[in-house]
């Protein structure tokens, strides 16, 4: 059927500080602070992002996978990008 939503993720805005993911009804702010492997991503790059389980985000082509609680509190994550 034509006009019904394929996919419950999607980059919703990218700016020079980070860009917002919208998963399903949750939208969440990936900061390049945090993430700088991020930082030099193309857009192509960024929103090519698959969302294979609740807690997992797969970046193929830049070959970054992250947990969502990352993005939500990282300061439980330590080991955040230091580029």
């Amino acid at each position: 059927m034509h006009g019904l939503a394929t996919s419950d993720i999607e980059i919703s805005l990218i700016s020079n500080k980070g860009f917002w993911i919208l998963l399903k009804d949750e939208e969440l702010f990936v900061p390049y602070a945090e993430f700088a492997w991020f930082k030099k991503a193309t857009v192509d790059e960024l929103t090519t992002v698959e969302w294979p389980s609740p807690n997992h985000l797969y970046w193929p082509l830049l070959d970054v996978d992250l947990a969502v609680d990352s993005i939500r509190q990282p300061s439980l994550y330590p080991l955040v990008s230091k580029h």
